[in-house]
């Protein structure tokens, strides 16, 4: 017995039906939304414009190679000590796999990037925090680089700036990592010692004990815009005093209103800024070659 419509011309899906909406198929990789205004954006669209939102300025965190090449003069930059990395020196539970896993997810060998290199023309000392290795933690090895580092510009009379991203000392080193505070904190003060600028770039979010330390003691303090900023965090606080704090505590613009940091400024204008800052407290004046 024949089915009813077996003669019939079958539906061509793709010619017209109207009522077939099917949306666009858009790989992961291409596109993030934005944490603050929950807009869709084009990863290449938001590295174009530095990492930040163009719809609310939202500024994303950026890995430590992607800052040095937006601060740093083309083909300037000299990486020092990139060959120390961390082992598990006090027999951490889980702390080799943690590494391991950090090593792989930040494509570095540790949680702050030191070289040298020219901003604007002018000779600089530099450090840059990396956020996806174990989210800028200070271990026992990021205080040798950045010791190492300030030690090495007092000797040539080189400025440092630094970008800091940190969830504070690392745990997993113990009372090994606390040391590191007072470790780099001395060698920031020979290099104040010896006439030197420091400049800190504050980011989200610079925390724990990498904020008690180094980090606020630039001779200039800047931050980028809504970075969170403090020793313990927000909810710590108010579980251990048992009081609400007030609307955008611990936030860069709450800090620079408290005169805890000297200016906010926005990613984009950062180089422009820093570059001033150099030619402003350079030695003479003058722009030297690359060392």
């Amino acid at each position: 017995m024949l089915r009813k419509g077996i003669f019939k011309k079958p539906k061509n899906e793709l010619e017209g039906n109207r009522k077939l909406k099917q949306k666009p198929i858009i790989p992961d990789e291409m596109c993030v939304a934005c944490p603050s205004c929950k807009k869709m954006l084009l990863t290449s669209d938001l590295a174009e414009h530095f990492n930040v939102c163009f719809y609310c300025e939202y500024h994303f965190r950026m890995n430590a190679r992607q800052r040095i090449d937006y601060i740093a003069d083309k083909d300037t930059f000299i990486e020092v000590d990139s060959d120390m990395t961390s082992y598990n020196i006090i027999d951490f539970p889980n702390y080799d796999k943690k590494l391991k896993a950090a090593k792989l997810e930040s494509a570095e060998n540790e949680a702050v990037v030191c070289g040298f290199c020219k901003i604007g023309g002018y000779n600089t000392a530099l450090f840059v925090m990396e956020p996806y290795f174990m989210m800028g933690s200070m271990g026992t090895v990021v205080g040798e680089k950045l010791t190492r580092l300030f030690e090495a510009a007092t000797e040539k009379g080189l400025p440092v700036v630094g970008f800091t991203v940190s969830g504070g000392a690392r745990i997993q080193e113990g009372i090994l990592s606390l040391m590191q505070m007072a470790k780099v904190s001395g060698a920031v003060k020979k290099h104040s010692d010896g006439g030197n600028l420091y400049l800190t770039v504050l980011t989200d979010p610079t925390t724990g004990g990498v904020t008690a330390s180094y980090a606020m003691l630039g001779d200039i303090i800047v931050a980028e815009p809504n970075a969170l900023i403090g020793f313990a965090g927000p909810r710590v606080i108010e579980q251990t005093i048992h009081q609400k704090l007030p609307q955008g505590f611990q936030r860069a613009e709450f800090l620079l209103e408290k005169g805890f940091v000297d200016d906010i400024v926005h990613r984009k204008t950062q180089k422009k800024y820093i570059t001033t800052v150099l030619k402003l407290h350079s030695k003479g004046g003058e722009q030297h070659e690359c060392i």
